[in-house]
């Protein structure tokens, strides 16, 4: 029995420290299977690639996955080395593109670019190559006079006319930006400011148009801010999904996406608790989409969401009420109002007024007497949060909240009840902290960021809290 009871109250903790490692080498075992098997880069998230920056981000510091993505990058420039043989330049070109992303050392992409441009310019009629880039530029189409105008330099570099005619195209491409930034396609813009970056880098057009790509980039990143701050983690995720098509390698992307992801999982237990299952798996599913870091509060969510299941399932009532069902209907609402006699709002399992609200909902949720019980208990959570609030009884206030938020997660006033009480776990943690009361300042830190990911000081106070004790990151 002291065997089972242990592993009972040990089970979160110890699933905390293991399974991000057991993560970390399931995608790097996943890498080297999809490197064998030839699939380097795959937009779908199935590639090698994918996978060892998948587990890179997971942890930074183990050397397999940039040995990996050095695998991948080598095995990319021999594709483009065989692709050169073979006369698929297009193809050539993707692979060498590959390569230097993943860093390549820079002598042996060059000498692979060298002999691509050789290839490329070999028995290329310039003539018919000219006519065609006018063409092309005076359609207006820049998409297909780049490529000709970038022929026609790498056999005559410093042709005057083609020099023209590739400013005049990239002028056209870029026109295209101011319209897709005002329309938010961020990640078209980025698309073509890199394609015109790449045929001339120092295009008059390029820092004024990227100044204002990264600054729309920037007010996407504070809108999906505000709107995790304001309790809407699922339109959040949207928009940082998009961003981060946009901007891959943006740092405060990232962290607003890992804020999202722990707060759809919170929201996920939210919805299971209420026995909205479907949408619980949606939320979930997201927070996986958008943040591999943030996978083990994915992964408790989902146990919540299965155990919240198998709840419903064993509440689930018959199709016609019996004298039994009465009768049980009754019990609940009775410990119900015992419950809330003695303020247990959540606690202990079973006995709270919460659980028996919820037996009585399962049970007859249309039943006056059970709406009028959800009324009164939301009534009394909302003002038991701010008494508790008022007297800086954080534990109270953090029960009453949560049956609050079990029962109505919608609820406008609840977002309010959540930061204020996400602020004063912070102030206690600042307080345990300057005591040298680094565990308890922990705990205050995890109490706040699971209220509020995006809460005002979060982020400012971590930082301090890992100086202090770096097991703390």
């Amino acid at each position: 029995m002291l065997v089972l009871l242990s592993l009972v109250l040990l089970r979160e903790p110890l699933g905390e420290r293991l399974w991000p490692q057991a993560r970390i080498d399931h995608l790097l075992a996943e890498g080297r299977q999809a490197l064998a098997e030839g699939r380097l880069d795959q937009a779908g998230g199935g590639g090698a690639r994918q996978k060892f920056e998948a587990a890179q981000a997971l942890d930074s510091d183990r050397g397999e996955a940039r040995a990996g993505l050095a695998q991948v990058g080598q095995a990319a420039l021999a594709r483009a080395r065989s692709a050169i043989s073979g006369g698929r330049l297009a193809e050539a070109r993707r692979w060498l593109d590959l390569a230097a992303d993943l860093q390549v050392p820079r002598a042996q992409v060059a000498a692979v670019a060298a002999s691509l441009r050789q290839a490329e310019t070999a028995g290329i009629d310039l003539e018919r190559v000219r006519v065609r880039a006018a063409a092309a530029l005076a359609a207006g189409d820049a998409d297909a006079a780049l490529p000709l105008y970038a022929q026609w330099l790498a056999v005559a570099p410093g042709d005057s006319a083609a020099l023209e005619g590739r400013e005049d195209a990239l002028s056209l491409l870029l026109e295209r930006v101011p319209t897709a930034l005002h329309e938010g396609d961020l990640a078209a813009a980025a698309r073509w400011l890199e394609q015109a970056r790449r045929q001339d880098p120092g295009h008059v057009d390029l820092p004024r148009l990227r100044a204002a790509w990264a600054q729309a980039v920037a007010s996407d990143v504070r809108r999906a801010e505000d709107l995790l701050r304001r309790g809407r983690p699922e339109p959040a995720a949207a928009l940082l999904v998009a961003l981060r098509e946009a901007a891959p390698d943006d740092p405060a992307i990232h962290q607003a996406a890992e804020r999202t992801a722990r707060a759809l999982a919170a929201h996920s237990r939210r919805l299971a608790s209420d026995f909205r299952f479907d949408q619980a798996d949606a939320a979930l599913e997201a927070a996986r989409t958008l943040a591999p870091s943030a996978q083990a509060e994915v992964a408790r969510a989902a146990m919540d969401l299965e155990r919240g299941r198998q709840a419903a399932a064993r509440l689930r009532p018959p199709a016609r009420a019996t004298p039994a069902m009465k009768a049980s209907l009754q019990r609940a609402l009775a410990g119900f109002e015992e419950a809330m006699r003695r303020g247990d709002w959540i606690e202990p399992p079973g006995g709270s007024a919460y659980d028996r609200l919820r037996a009585a909902q399962a049970m007859a949720p249309q039943d006056p007497a059970v709406r009028a019980a959800v009324g009164r208990m939301l009534r009394a959570a909302s003002a038991c949060v701010d008494d508790a609030l008022r007297d800086n009884r954080l534990r109270a206030a953090q029960d009453c909240h949560d049956a609050w938020q079990v029962l109505a997660p919608a609820d406008p006033a609840l977002a309010q009840a959540r930061q204020r009480l996400a602020q004063r776990w912070l102030a206690v943690g600042d307080e345990r902290l300057r005591a040298g009361e680094v565990g308890a300042a922990a705990g205050a830190l995890e109490a706040a960021r699971r209220l509020d990911p995006s809460a005002t000081g979060l982020e400012d106070f971590a930082a301090r809290l890992a100086r202090a004790d770096p097991a703390t990151r």
